[in-house]
């Protein structure tokens, strides 16, 4: 005979009270340390997505990790045993405070630093992040057994903890970040870490306390039902629920800060959505939201496919991400809503949560583990697009013969064109149109999640074959610091005749461009072209610069090494080993070839390795790590600053390129010069004559007096003023830096 709990009594508020906050507090501790520790470790790492990408697939193990533990205790430990065995873990991992990185952490720099990354994690926070990750679930299945009379579903406490979730993530940029320095973050933590444990221990006394016992009863039909062993299909729903978002999120966190705009704050929204939605589909509007949301992301997918994958150009970069968030909201909010539905009775709660923690798991390691190395781009996002349509409601109640046909007649219409057709370029109207006459057709298929997925699948492949047809990609690889393609294209030269050059690109970011024509082969060009910042500096020390030091941080195609005399001695500061491959490859870029082919490489983060130099050995610094690309704010701190001038001769020069979409970075040099007493002057250079590949730029230069950048001033080779003054800013140092302070 089955039991069944009895009708419990309590309706004291103050239960939920205890309970809710103590969910809440632990879900804000577990979204604090996560920003938290990501910027602890992004100077290691360069400052790239992959770093936050890869600390969300550490903490999606920790958390399952964590899921699993409550399990076991729930079905194999007595309540008492239960108590006992978490107050045990609970005191040991109190070892782990205050949390902090390991002494002398240092990233590898010849091999993916994804495993280097989290064991880092694991031996810095593993052991806290793990006691938190397990509250959730746990806590919820005490719950379940304290007699209250909402205890029969407890699945409600789960939407105060993401709403703890929420409001950790979104207060760490806007209201920590900006006025609490990273040494003090970490001791409010560890605080706040002891004060959970005291509430951990206080809901373990209540549910000690607990006189609610099981009693035999006759189920009714439903509560049969709901206590009958699950099903291995429902399971694998439940997994691939939870995968298919998981993954979604990651794929999106990476398209947007490699394809749209390089923006560390943006990290955040996709998770900032991705918690939101757990918080909508557990409360109790969920059987309101779910169906509008179920019929709303069809009529998304029309603007989305037709602006945000055919024609992106046509959209200013901040209403394209909207519509990507949007998109991606619409198709969360749909997988999550049907786990939220799919929801068992609470005997299985625990399996609930562990099999859609699992799922988040995997998600995250396919495209931290997987990914990267069976694409060559951020193919798994739009993979991931069309999943997310076949989990649609009615999937699995269609009759599935027919709804391929039509797909399966377009894919094969669509190769048979492209195999006959010698000049696709020529009918890009007509192609562009025909692909927005198919996203709209998707909406006819709204009903049916296969012919859905299939078809928009169909365009999405249509469309990235022929971006990648028309970009004239020469080479494109992935790496564990972004996708980095090499392009072909032609520009009009003096003449007007059409002429052949070479582009780098990081995701949409150009790092450089040069000219193939043997009298344009080694003019520098963009942000370091002869009429530019750059050129003028040269220019004007010409006659005391023949044996220069001259080290620089970031490589780029190699433009700046056509700067280079014979006797001078060059070194680049470089962290990821494409880049140098790319350079040095006379196939794709010959500056370094034929202008510095006996300059150093030097392969890492780029202030770890000048920490390794001689002191006063350069007698100029370039600093070209900030253009338009995530920044690395390490090598923006009043600390870096130091070192640099360590490793400077006294009458040295230090230049830094601030070119960027999204930043002010000449606030946080003006309050460096400012606070270190250093002469420095900026140049907001913009091109007066139509130069083919010269663009606009920003360099700023310093030094230890003005004497030395007075011939520079003098010079009237461009316009170099002195960088103002700024009285908003906090000085940025390695304990404390805030980029919504400095957001154009």
């Amino acid at each position: 005979m089955n039991k069944t709990i009895a009708q419990p009594s309590d309706r004291s508020f103050s239960l939920i009270f205890l309970f809710a906050g103590t969910l809440f507090i632990s879900a804000t501790l577990m979204f604090v340390v996560q920003p938290m520790f990501g910027k602890l470790l992004l100077p290691l790492l360069g400052g790239t997505p992959a770093v936050w990408n890869t600390c969300m697939v550490f903490y999606q193990i920790l958390l399952f990790l964590g899921y699993l533990y409550a399990h076991f205790l729930a079905v194999n430990q007595a309540k008492h045993r239960q108590i006992q065995i978490h107050v045990a873990v609970l005191l040991v991992s109190l070892i782990a405070l205050p949390i902090a990185l390991p002494e002398g952490a240092t990233p590898p720099t010849e091999s993916n630093p994804t495993l280097w990354l989290i064991w880092t994690l694991f031996i810095a926070i593993g052991l806290p992040f793990f006691v938190v990750s397990t509250t959730a679930p746990l806590l919820q299945k005490w719950f379940a057994n304290v007699g209250h009379h909402t205890s029969h579903d407890p699945y409600y406490l789960y939407a105060a903890s993401n709403a703890g979730s929420l409001l950790a993530l979104l207060s760490y940029p806007f209201l920590l970040e900006p006025n609490i320095g990273l040494a003090d973050q970490r001791l409010f933590w560890s605080i706040c870490y002891v004060v959970l444990i005291l509430l951990i221990v206080g809901c373990g006394l209540i549910l000690w306390r607990s006189q609610t016992q099981d009693q035999a009863a006759t189920p009714s039909v439903e509560e049969e039902f709901h206590l009958a062993e699950l099903e291995l299909g429902t399971k694998l729903h439940w997994l691939v629920l939870a995968f298919v978002p998981s993954s979604l999120l990651l794929g999106l966190t990476n398209f947007i800060s490699t394809d749209i705009a390089s923006v560390p704050l943006l990290w955040i929204i996709p998770l900032t959505l991705y918690l939101l939605s757990f918080v909508l589909v557990f409360s109790k509007w969920a059987h309101k939201i779910h169906p509008v949301m179920v019929n709303a992301q069809p009529a998304v997918l029309l603007p989305f496919i037709a602006y945000s994958f055919i024609n992106p150009a046509v959209l200013p970069y901040w209403l394209d991400l909207s519509l990507h968030l949007l998109a991606f909201f619409l198709a969360i909010m749909v997988c999550h809503g049907e786990l939220a539905k799919m929801r068992p009775h609470t005997r299985h709660l625990t399996d609930f949560y562990l099999i859609m923690s699992f799922g988040g798991m995997l998600g995250g390691m396919f495209n931290t583990f997987v990914a990267p190395f069976i694409f060559n781009a951020v193919y798994e996002y739009p993979l991931m697009i069309v999943a997310a349509l076949l989990l649609r409601p009615g999937f699995f109640q269609q009759k599935w013969a027919l709804q391929p046909l039509f797909p399966f007649v377009l894919l094969m219409v669509g190769l048979l064109v492209y195999a006959l057709s010698d000049n696709l370029s020529a009918y890009l109207d007509s192609i562009g149109v025909i692909l927005i006459m198919l996203a709209g057709l998707t909406y006819a298929f709204r009903s049916q999640p296969l012919s859905l997925g299939l078809l928009t699948g169909i365009i999405l492949l249509f469309t990235g074959g022929l971006h990648s047809l028309l970009s004239n990609t020469l080479f494109q690889e992935r790496t564990f610091f972004g996708v980095f393609s090499v392009r072909e294209s032609i520009l009009s030269d003096e003449n007007n005749r059409p002429e052949k050059y070479h582009e780098l690109f990081h995701g949409t970011t150009k790092h450089g461009a040069q000219r193939l024509q043997p009298q344009h082969v080694t003019t520098p060009l963009t942000y370091y072209s002869r009429p530019g910042p750059m050129g003028q500096l040269f220019k004007v020390f010409d006659n005391q610069d023949d044996h220069w030091q001259i080290g620089s941080v970031g490589l780029g195609a190699g433009a700046l090494a056509c700067y280079a005399k014979p006797t001078q001695h060059w070194r680049f500061y470089e962290i990821d080993p494409l880049v140098i491959e790319i350079a040095q490859n006379p196939a794709y870029f010959s500056y370094l070839e034929r202008c510095a082919p006996k300059a150093e490489m030097v392969v890492g983060d780029a202030r770890l390795s000048l920490t390794k130099e001689k002191d006063a050995s350069f007698d100029l610094l370039i600093l070209d790590a900030f253009s338009s690309d995530s920044v690395p704010t390490h090598l923006l701190t009043q600390e870096a600053i130091q070192l640099y001038f360590a490793k400077l001769k006294p009458d040295g020069i230090l230049a830094f390129h601030i070119t960027n979409r999204h930043l002010a970075l000449k606030k946080v040099l003006a309050d460096h010069a400012k606070q270190l007493k250093l002469a420095a002057l900026i140049q907001e250079f913009k091109p007066q004559q139509n130069i083919p590949l010269v663009v606009a730029t920003d360099w700023v230069v310093m030094a230890r007096n003005e004497a030395v950048l007075q011939p520079l001033q003098q010079s009237r080779l461009g316009n170099w003023q002195k960088l103002p003054l700024y009285f908003d800013m906090k000085p940025w140092t390695d304990d404390f830096t805030n980029i919504i302070g400095i957001w154009k």
